[in-house]
């Protein structure tokens, strides 16, 4: 995708439900560095149930393109939930998962950044944090890109494919400057 303004982020529809799924049932669409091994596959379903996936203490919005093009449509998702750093003090924690078909266009970039500008527009947290595998250059880069700096490596923090592997932790602060 040429033109990353046409990317969006939106409340999520039932008719997302199956492309949420997708990376519950699709090793290859959560990715190597995102697949845990089969989970419950029926939790996307019941939380749109209760909650539409938005909720004081988090939620999901869906990675969509607005423009009509050919190569638009939903994505996957970006998330955030509340973590406690403090007896009276919180941040947000961030994600995203895009399917293989969107990866490496920029579209990662652009829909963290946006999620960054909706959590702080709306909510009074001070710091929005985002952490992933240290192998997984591609998404380091796209948070450097959306404003992250990153803050150090976090080791043997995640259990996955039979080992423990280190992860990355980056974080934006409510005054530090955005790109674009």
């Amino acid at each position: 995708m040429s033109d990353e303004a046409s990317v969006i982020l939106r409340p999520a529809r039932e008719d997302d439900l199956p492309l949420l799924e997708r990376f519950l049932f699709d090793p290859e669409a959560a990715s190597h560095f995102q697949w845990f091994g089969w989970r419950d596959t029926d939790r996307f379903r019941r939380r749109f149930a209760e909650s539409g996936l938005l909720g004081p203490d988090g939620g999901q919005l869906i990675v969509d393109a607005s423009d009509g093009a050919a190569s638009g449509g939903p994505f996957g998702f970006v998330s955030w939930h509340q973590l406690t750093t403090g007896p009276t003090s919180s941040c947000w924690s961030a994600g995203i998962a895009l399917a293989p078909e969107a990866r490496g266009r920029g579209i990662g970039t652009r829909a963290q950044l946006l999620l960054v500008r909706y959590l702080f527009a709306h909510t009074p947290v001070q710091r929005i944090q985002a952490d992933t595998d240290a192998e997984n250059i591609a998404e380091q880069r796209a948070l450097e890109k959306a404003g992250f700096t990153r803050e150090g490596v976090m080791r043997s923090l995640v259990f996955r494919d039979g080992r423990w592997r280190d992860s990355v932790l980056y974080a934006v602060l409510r005054d530090d400057p955005l790109p674009g």
